[in-house]
């Protein structure tokens, strides 16, 4: 009897919640490489011949890759429980450390040398340490999942979910209201509401159809509130082609290796964000193996590396709100066949011209606020405290990079205006603060989930481990350069940090012994 779940079916590979699942993690994977063909020739000097020719066809190897295993592992869950409600991890291009790569390494690189194919070359070695990283990590990933507060590991998520998400694409929206607004308004409507559409049309489809209508109905007019790219394409196959000279020419260069202390936190900052994303889907519903799914991160980032990307893959952000639109399997499957069919053969400069962005960005907007729900509702109510306390690293992070692009419109930078801000802001906080703060969030909302509930051996570890992280120069170390903040690591990286959590963790220890007179439950929220 213990094996018949196992024989159990796993339902239709497709369903009508698919449709809206695939809009919203194709439009997802859409905006990464979106910021590839628009950053790499302006930051990085690439030329798009090679940045449609080799990156983003070796990209789409790896994207296609991993979105096929992901939708067969939720459909052997399905096979497993016996339940046809599983959804498949979402996939793709990691955000942050694309962006980490392009202007902390390839574009420091090119602006030095002016040689574009150097930059290149660090991007690929960077990839290749990324996926290394979690092919290591994979290994005892269950280990740290087990150990560490749920409320560590989603806090940290939704701070990610309401800022680099969230925020700046509801900025979007509301600059374009006339063709952004009413689409936004039509998903959160729908999906809030688990309404069903006439003819059982899916919300996301329909809102993202009224934002195209709207734009070319008004183009049509004559109003300018959508100018498609003027960008030249050329339908043909860009087949990915191995460049091992490429991706081993820096292993023996201090080119790439004195970048190494962006890689180092980027890959650790995956294989954190992996660990959270698989807790997240856990917390609703779906629990993954944890070795398989890092493994396959990591291998998928080396193959990428191997055929010409520079940009590591990963499991995404977002599972719980795919799950509540409907998804299961079958979205990713459609979401790794047409991404990879457009890198493939150059289609991506023909979407942009079709359909404007700023339709599709409501979904994005509810994956944000589905992720943050989320990390209150999943956790113990007194846990919450954590959860609010996890959240302000990610918001100081994103404050930082709100920071940065203004003074680099207004032609400053981060360097010349820190003097000037004085009491007015604490730049020098901010920046401490957003310095691996996946890894602070994390750190700071296990240890006050152990205060609340009075386990202060346990506490005064978490404070340890702040501590050593800080001395390091994993969390808040950082030297402010011309080019911006650079991560800074070595003994005493952030010694009075280093000290400042030691010095908790030796008060914490100090509770421990005083309470033992007594043995009070853990406190109740009223």
């Amino acid at each position: 009897m213990a094996s018949a779940p196992s024989a159990a079916p796993a339902g239709r590979w497709f369903v009508r919640g698919d449709v809206d699942g695939f809009f919203g993690l194709f439009i997802d994977n859409l905006l990464q490489l979106m910021l590839i063909a628009a950053l790499c020739p302006v930051v990085c000097g690439l030329p798009r011949e090679l940045v449609y020719g080799k990156i983003l066809p070796g990209a789409a190897v790896s994207i296609l890759v991993g979105n096929l295993f992901y939708a067969w592992q939720a459909r052997r869950l399905m096979r497993q429980t016996g339940r046809t409600d599983v959804t498949a991890l979402p996939y793709g291009i990691n955000t942050v450390s694309l962006l980490a790569f392009i202007f902390l390494i390839m574009g420091p690189i090119y602006q030095e040398t002016g040689n574009a194919t150097l930059a290149w070359q660090a991007g690929l070695l960077a990839c290749l340490l990324n996926g290394l990283m979690e092919i290591v990590c994979a290994f005892f990933g269950d280990w740290v999942r087990r150990h560490t507060p749920r409320a560590a590991l989603l806090s940290s998520l939704a701070g990610i979910a309401i800022t680099f998400i969230a925020m700046g694409f509801v900025f979007q929206v509301f600059a374009s209201p006339i063709i952004a607004l009413l689409p936004m308004l039509l998903i959160l409507f729908t999906y809030a509401s688990r309404a069903r559409l006439p003819f059982g049309l899916p919300g996301g489809f329909v809102a993202v159809l009224v934002g195209v209508g709207l734009a070319w109905l008004l183009r049509a007019l004559g109003q300018p509130f959508f100018e498609p790219s003027t960008e030249a394409y050329r339908l043909g196959f860009h087949p990915p082609i191995p460049v091992p000279g490429d991706l081993f020419a820096l292993l023996t260069s201090a080119t790439g290796w004195q970048y190494l202390s962006v890689i180092f936190p980027m890959g650790l900052f995956n294989v954190v964000g992996s660990l959270q994303n698989l807790e997240s889907a856990e917390a609703a519903g779906d629990r993954f193996e944890t070795r398989p799914s890092l493994l396959v991160n990591g291998v998928c980032s080396v193959v990428a590396a191997f055929l010409g990307s520079a940009f590591p893959t990963t499991i995404y952000i977002g599972h719980p709100g795919w799950k509540a639109m409907g998804a299961r399997a079958g979205y990713s499957i459609l979401n790794g066949v047409v991404i990879s069919l457009l890198c493939l053969v150059g289609g991506m400069p023909l979407v942009l011209q079709l359909v404007p962005l700023e339709a599709a960005l409501g979904i994005l907007l509810w994956i944000g606020l589905i992720i943050t729900a989320q990390a209150f509702q999943e956790v113990p109510k007194q846990h919450a405290l954590a959860v609010g306390l996890g959240l302000i690293p990610a918001l100081a992070s994103w404050a930082l990079v709100l920071i940065e692009t203004t003074l680099r419109v207004t032609g400053s930078s981060l360097l010349a205006a820190a003097p000037q801000f004085k009491g007015d802001l604490y730049i020098h906080g901010v920046i401490a603060l957003s310095q691996g703060f996946m890894l602070s969030s994390m750190v700071l909302a296990a240890l006050l989930v152990q205060v609340i509930d009075r386990r202060f051996i346990q506490a005064a570890l978490w404070a340890g481990i702040a501590a050593l992280l800080s001395l390091t120069g994993l969390i808040h170390a950082y030297d402010l350069t011309a080019t911006g903040v650079q991560n800074k690591f070595g003994l005493a990286a952030a010694p009075d940090f280093a000290v400042i959590y030691a010095l908790g963790a030796c008060f914490l220890l100090g509770l421990h012994f005083n309470m033992r007179k007594t043995t009070p439950g853990p406190p109740h929220a009223a």
